[in-house]
């Protein structure tokens, strides 16, 4: 038998081929329902992680911080702002809350939520970002809109134009506010005014990293994925854009309609085995899928070991990853290798 640790430390232990207990940089809790078997296959208990990888790409990103008068309204802005934006396949953006701020962490100290907004261009994300606050932001009471105003590397960011487009609806009443060296405007609206700054920051981003989580049943699957979706929702710089962070409608590229960019992923519907080739076991009957935008690739790699780490458990058969083989997405996110500490994310595993 083996003597397990009374307390949980940094280090994890897994049992090898040969019964032989090492150390590995694996955070999980030391006891026999999270032994790791590296023997064929990375197993998690009864779990098995695939050895496989998440084919992401290189995106621009924003980080806008929107503050309110009490969370209602901030909840009202973000819903509004945040809807059709889960994939750029058919969205003008992939949009989300990044997370919650208190009322000291934000320019106006109210309560605040920071949200991230993807898009292949930079001009895409300004258009989705221009017309979402017009739109969503502006028109919400109580709300006012910041740039992020972190520092970061001047070769991955551009200044965009926000308020200074959203300044023309007050019909020459706005007003310019200069502090220190950012501008806001003052929009006339009729609760008072609309304070929006002048630009933000478009930055260089990673986004489509994802989960495929499958499991036995529906029940099994919607519980996995929820917990994934929370624990992925504690870390900062990334985001789960679809629909409650869960994907339901996994798609491939291309279909036999020429006019669809996408269609369904038949090799992983269960209603359709015997009918196509499957890459389900006989034992899963549902899948889903979640969908990680991140700020960077060491955003993204925590976020997936994150999710994996909460997503195993009773009914869930396996963890794997969505790809394209390798041919479409620079960045690769090897799901053993994250879960034996590394950054992945690059395009091969050297």
């Amino acid at each position: 038998m083996l003597a397990w640790p009374e307390q949980s430390t940094a280090a994890g232990l897994i049992l090898d081929y040969n019964s032989t207990l090492r150390r590995t940089s694996l955070g999980f809790l030391q006891d026999p329902g999270f032994l790791i078997d590296w023997a064929y296959k990375l197993k998690i208990g009864s779990t098995v992680i695939e050895d496989t990888f998440a084919e992401a790409f290189s995106m621009r990103y924003c980080r806008i911080i929107v503050t309110g008068r009490n969370r209602r309204w901030l909840e009202a802005a973000v819903h509004s702002f945040c809807g059709y934006g889960s994939s750029v396949i058919g969205c003008d953006a992939e949009v989300g809350v990044e997370q919650w701020l208190e009322s000291s962490d934000t320019p106006d100290g109210r309560a605040g939520v920071g949200i991230l907004v993807f898009g292949f261009s930079s001009k895409a994300v300004q258009a989705a970002l221009v017309n979402r606050t017009g739109q969503c932001l502006m028109t919400c009471p109580t709300t006012a809109v910041y740039a992020d105003g972190l520092e970061v590397d001047g070769e991955s960011v551009e200044r965009m134009a926000l308020g200074k487009h959203l300044r023309f609806f007050g019909d020459g009443y706005q007003k310019s506010k200069l502090i220190v060296d950012r501008r806001f405007w003052r929009i006339p609206v009729m609760d008072g005014e609309f304070l929006v700054e002048d630009s933000v920051t478009i930055q260089k981003g990673v986004a489509g990293g994802n989960l495929l989580i499958l499991t036995k049943d529906q029940d099994a699957g919607l519980a996995a994925a929820e917990r994934a979706v929370d624990a992925i929702g504690k870390l900062t710089g990334v985001i789960t854009p679809f629909p409650g962070g869960v994907v339901r409608s996994g798609s491939k590229v291309g279909s036999r309609y020429p006019s669809l960019r996408a269609s369904t992923a038949d090799a992983y519907c269960p209603t359709l085995r015997g009918r196509v080739k499957s890459n389900l076991p006989e034992n899963v009957n549902c899948v889903y899928e979640i969908v990680i935008d991140g700020i960077s690739i060491e955003a993204v790699s925590n976020a997936t070991r994150a999710g994996i780490e909460a997503a195993v458990g009773e009914g869930v058969v396996s963890v794997s990853a969505g790809n394209y083989g390798g041919k479409l997405g620079k960045h690769h996110f090897y799901l053993h290798d994250i879960m034996a500490g590394k950054c992945s994310g690059n395009s091969d595993r050297s």
